[in-house]
């Protein structure tokens, strides 16, 4: 078979060589195992399910958690002449989506959102399918969004048996062994086989610096980039941050092409301004974490984090955007006084307390006492009960999961007081537990050892020999560096006008799904 792959792999990708760790995922998934394969980022992962969608027979469906992500992959796969690959999401129009329904047996590779699936109409179209393979990617999402942000994630299991139980092959970059085993207990797959590889980047030194306040970042970020003018990625954990610092950043260097990105855009521009990014035509993004899961742009050299993340594993995804061609690139923290209150914050509004419960569980049970069973649109909710999005979500899902609702609609039931409680006991430990992630990043950025070793620490048991520099722990520093650039002609043949005009006539009429 090593042979045969190593042929396929050039025939459809034009590699001579796998990647680490690619083969034997590969191998295992063409004799029908359940997988899971954790890698570095920039390490290829995709080849993993693409190359099989091209030796199995039937259909490999993959599940993937950003719309961007999907179309980025659909865009390569068109460039390199695969046609039997499509994307559902919102930038599908309502007419190309109906004709894909019809011709759905035509593709080989189908993208889809973990929302997408629970839409009864498209499970009973792939139901219909040999679906030969189940890829979630970025699985890690099923432990860390899954339980607020994306509960549909939680509900891929059912899924997978839904569709006659193909077998499954789960993706990240970072997992703990703890964040392994949920996945694969939320999947329901006892036997999982394991590949997981040493996910630091030996090409990315870090450095932490503490700062007085955020006009000091500001400032320092500026300083740095008249130095150093590489393609920089700026994270924060605010909105707000990021329209500030791109118009301060902005009039600090004119020289400089910067913009902001965040999940409150319309997604026609964020799109937009992704591709700006990936065509260089622009220097610098201050994004919050909605940028950047799947981007594949191989020069970015400076990956900033302004705010602290809310966990390890967010930080070591959002780090591994840097230095995907393998050249010197750098993970710089900005620190300040009270830069935890932020991500705990973060965390309240992202779960329920007992006092939100008991305002949701009253106005259903009083709509149901008026014989109003049906769950009104998440607005009327929002602004009725004063819970967030995401509060409802996690509602929501637990509510379904204890039997009080299906279909969007409440069923009659007597544990109005028990199912709360619970609903609130799973809130008080989740709260807990992402606090405790918050208090391994404050920890992991203020204690003296090497910054590499204790980061990867939890994840895998050695670290790699860094290539260029380590740490300011050990042998670097920033105000030392010397960036190699490689130069990127993509930005001259990419028109972000025509883009624009695709964009729109591409989504015309479709209804939104919210995939990102």
């Amino acid at each position: 078979m090593t042979d045969k792959l190593t042929s396929a792999l050039k025939k459809y990708f034009g590699h001579r060589s796998f990647r680490e760790g690619q083969r034997e995922i590969i191998e295992d998934v063409l004799f029908g195992k359940d997988v899971l394969g954790i890698l570095p980022t920039g390490s290829g992962k995709s080849v993993c399910y693409q190359l099989p969608a091209r030796l199995l027979p039937g259909s490999v469906l993959v599940i993937s958690p950003l719309i961007s992500l999907m179309m980025d992959q659909e865009k390569q796969l068109a460039a390199a002449g695969y046609k039997d690959v499509i994307a559902f999401n919102s930038f599908l129009s309502l007419q190309k989506k109906q004709t894909a329904y019809r011709n759905l047996t035509d593709y080989k590779l189908i993208y889809a959102s973990p929302e997408m699936l629970q839409n009864k109409g498209f499970i009973k179209k792939l139901s219909k399918l040999q679906i030969s393979l189940f890829v979630v990617d970025e699985a890690h999402c099923i432990s860390q969004w899954g339980h607020e942000f994306r509960p549909d994630y939680l509900k891929l299991g059912q899924t997978i048996e839904s569709l006659n139980r193909p077998p499954v092959l789960a993706l990240s970059a970072t997992a703990t062994p703890e964040v392994q085993k949920d996945i694969a207990f939320q999947l329901n797959l006892p036997n999982i086989v394991r590949h997981v590889h040493q996910m630091d980047r030996e090409n990315i030194a870090f450095q932490v610096e503490k700062l007085d306040n955020p006009e000091e970042k500001i400032k320092r970020i500026s300083d740095l980039l008249k130095a150093k003018p590489v393609p920089t990625m700026v994270y924060f954990s605010s909105r707000n941050w990021t329209e500030k610092a791109a118009a301060d950043l902005s009039t600090a260097l004119p020289d400089l092409n910067i913009a902001f990105y965040h999940g409150g855009m319309e997604q026609s521009d964020r799109i937009l301004i992704q591709q700006q990014f990936m065509h260089d035509q622009l220097d610098v993004i201050c994004c919050t974490s909605a940028f950047g899961m799947g981007i594949n742009k191989q020069n970015i050299r400076l990956v900033i984090h302004f705010h602290l993340p809310t966990q390890v594993e967010s930080f070591i995804q959002e780090v591994g955007r840097a230095g995907r061609d393998g050249l010197s690139s750098v993970s710089l923290v900005l620190l300040a006084p009270n830069d935890d209150i932020l991500p705990r914050k973060l965390i309240q509004s992202e779960l329920p307390g007992s006092e939100d419960i008991d305002r949701l569980i009253y106005f259903l049970k009083a709509r149901m006492n008026q014989g109003n069973f049906e769950v009104p649109d998440q607005e009327i909710l929002m602004e009725n009960v004063q819970i967030t999005e995401t509060q409802w979500r996690f509602i929501q899902y637990h509510l379904e999961k204890h039997g009080m609702m299906e279909n969007n609609r409440m069923l009659p039931t007597s544990n109005w007081r028990k199912i709360p409680e619970k609903i609130n006991r799973v809130a008080v430990e989740r709260i807990k537990y992402k606090v405790s992630k918050v208090n391994e990043l404050l920890w992991w950025a203020e204690q003296g050892d090497c910054r590499r070793r204790t980061l990867f620490a939890p994840f895998q048991d050695s670290i790699k020999q860094p290539t260029y520099h380590c740490c300011d722990r050990c042998d670097f520093k920033i105000s030392e560096w010397t960036p190699v650039t490689k130069n990127v002609d993509q930005h001259e043949s990419f028109d972000w006008r025509q883009a624009f005009s695709s964009l729109m006539l591409q989504g015309e009429g479709d209804e939104k799904i919210k995939s990102g």
